[in-house]
């Protein structure tokens, strides 16, 4: 695959192209792909988001796609009707294998509650500023119907599995990426909110009822616009934690060159060279599959009902999905990609 800014670049693994109307004139053993043109718009505007089938040779602009692809991907590339692209296969709805497929905890005993003193006191994208009358952050309500967990569940195996990424439910730290002492809150660039402690007992027991199968009220479908996608399956209420954003802690400069489209800001830091980001491509959970608003148009910002909000958690920083306000059932789940950087490329989103 190479994107038409290339003009001259030599391809190696295209055949001749099987439209005749298009440019192929050579110089020196290089084809001139300059006036290609996108076989869905029939635009050669925006050429550096201009795709060309390894196997074809026609050209689609990346946000003609459908799904959407949000950069140039790496190695060879295929356009929908050369890929002969199909459904994801559903996970199979078997309790053993979702338990073990999720590593689900086999035990008796019954879940952990929160105390009185949390029940009786009761944030994501754009700001690391706490409000001065803070309210508390609340469990998410599983679905009564073990069934339906089940169904909840494995709607998101056939997603990671159709993704090629195992299920994670924590940050991971792997060998030659940044080790887990580089996690440290107290490097952010102007400072972070700490977590209080009422919200961390919700968190802990957000992690212990998934641990037990008891799993967040979201279902993950695939859309043929917008791909996999997440909505809620009951109702939500506002600041609902969602999930935690998880995946492999590496630093930003290793990934400076990364295609990867769901990377996220763990750490900036005043010294570029700690800065760290999380990378959900190889181990990652629901959160990984939450889209984003397009942040150009007024509808698109309308769509947020979740909010990404970083906070110190013993000292490490964490990444938590919440509700931003109350989510009825059905609605799908959107938040800003650009709540801090405001440099994800997010004008072509639906």
């Amino acid at each position: 695959m190479v994107s038409t800014t290339a003009v001259l670049r030599r391809r190696t693994q295209a055949p001749r192209p099987l439209s005749t109307t298009r440019s192929t004139t050579r110089s020196g053993g290089r084809r001139n792909y300059s006036d290609t043109c996108c076989e869905e718009c029939g635009s050669g505007e925006f050429p550096r988001e201009l795709l060309l089938c390894d196997k074809c040779d026609r050209g689609f602009h990346i946000f003609c796609l459908r799904p959407i692809l949000v950069a140039v991907p790496k190695g060879s590339w295929f356009c929908p009707c050369c890929s002969q692209h199909k459904k994801p296969q559903k996970f199979p709805l078997v309790q053993t294998k979702i338990v073990d497929f999720f590593r689900i905890q086999r035990s008796s005993e019954p879940a952990p509650k929160l105390g009185l003193d949390s029940r009786k006191k009761r944030r994501r994208t754009s700001s690391l500023v706490v409000s001065k009358k803070r309210r508390k952050l609340l469990p998410f309500n599983p679905s009564e119907d073990p069934t339906r967990r089940l169904e909840q569940m494995a709607s998101l195996a056939t997603a990671l599995t159709a993704t090629g990424a195992e299920f994670s439910n924590e940050l991971t730290y792997m060998p030659g990426m940044a080790p887990r002492s580089a996690n440290q809150a107290a490097l952010e660039q102007g400072g972070m909110q700490v977590l209080p402690k009422e919200d961390m007992e919700t968190l802990d027991l957000c992690r212990s009822m998934m641990e037990r199968g008891e799993w967040p009220p979201l279902m993950v479908v695939f859309d043929p616009r917008e791909g996999f996608t997440v909505e809620a399956d009951r109702f939500i209420k506002d600041l609902t934690i969602i999930t935690e954003y998880v995946g492999d802690v590496d630093y930003l400069n290793n990934r400076e060159n990364d295609e990867g489209d769901s990377m996220m800001t763990l750490i900036s830091a005043a010294d570029p060279s700690k800065s760290l980001v999380i990378c959900p491509d190889k181990r990652s959970n629901i959160a990984r599959f939450i889209n984003g608003i397009n942040n150009h148009t007024p509808d698109g910002k309308k769509k947020q009902n979740l909010k990404c909000v970083r906070f110190d958690v013993n000292g490490e920083c964490r990444v938590l999905l919440v509700a931003n306000r109350d989510i009825p059932k059905g609605e799908r789940l959107y938040y800003d990609y650009n709540g801090y950087e405001n440099e994800y490329p997010t004008e072509h989103f639906v």
